[in-house]
């Protein structure tokens, strides 16, 4: 029961974090990538459940939702969305090409492990403390170091020093627990990755003040140049402004002369 209140608690103070990331959302590109908190908090949630059904509080078929749920994201999709998220918010460059490589090939991999989950049932036991998920389909070693390429690589690839230090700790991470706990990798490795994303929180912050400060010198520009502007039409025409408003006052009392 323990494990079930951790998950349900960490999904809880990540899903804060997540909805804070969201609001430092400056571009429609971003809204993918700044997702990733909240989305690993709603799969760390569902893992709750899991552990719920496998201590027999919930209905088997609540327990096989949220297995399903649980592996499809983790196994199925994460591949494909952590690429196309980075790929998204990448400058045109190098960097962002080999990222639209990875989101390729990782899309390419989600097609496959989502077919195979889907017609290879998914067994889920509790091994020394921790949930092992064994599905014959996804459990082989070139889907594993392609799963690595296109998450970590494409996280390192990046050109910010915070999610290449995201893409690092991620890297370490599940070479620590593929060591140490092999059998539990998906559930602890997602884990470990939900809760070192809200290091994504202060790199969203940090593009933010970046994005603000961008604006402000804009219209600081923009305001010298109107004001610029203003004084030379002045400087040139200094009657003109005059000359339009007595033309104005006398059509308006001839208009209300006419009405009269």
């Amino acid at each position: 029961m323990f494990f079930a209140i951790l998950n349900f608690t960490l999904s809880g103070a990540i899903a804060i974090v997540g909805i804070l990331t969201l609001r430092k959302v400056s571009t429609p590109n971003e809204v993918v990538f700044a997702s990733l908190p909240l989305l690993f908090a709603l799969h760390q949630f569902t893992q709750g459940f899991v552990w719920l059904g496998m201590y027999h509080l919930i209905e088997p078929r609540a327990l096989h939702m949220a297995e399903d749920i649980f592996v499809f994201y983790a196994q199925g999709f994460l591949q494909f969305l952590v690429p196309f998220a980075l790929w998204l918010i990448e400058p045109a460059g190098i960097r962002k090409s080999l990222i639209g490589i990875l989101t390729i090939i990782g899309a390419l991999l989600m097609i496959y492990t989502m077919w195979g989950l889907s017609v290879q049932p998914t067994s889920v036991s509790i091994e020394n403390n921790a949930l092992a998920y064994l599905n014959p389909w996804t459990d082989k070693l070139w889907v594993a170091l392609i799963y690595v390429l296109t998450t970590c690589g494409s996280l390192i690839l990046s050109s910010s020093i915070a999610i290449q230090l995201f893409g690092w700790l991620n890297l370490i991470g599940l070479t620590i627990i593929y060591l140490l706990k092999p059998y539990a990798f998906t559930s602890v490795w997602c884990l470990y990755a939900a809760a070192i994303s809200v290091l994504l929180y202060f790199y969203f912050v940090e593009r933010r003040i970046a994005f603000l400060q961008e604006i402000k010198e804009k219209e600081s520009g923009l305001s010298r140049r109107l004001e610029w502007e203003l004084q030379n039409l002045k400087s040139r025409y200094p009657r003109l402004r005059e000359r339009f408003q007595k033309r104005f006052e006398n059509w308006g009392t001839v208009f209300s002369l006419r009405r009269k």
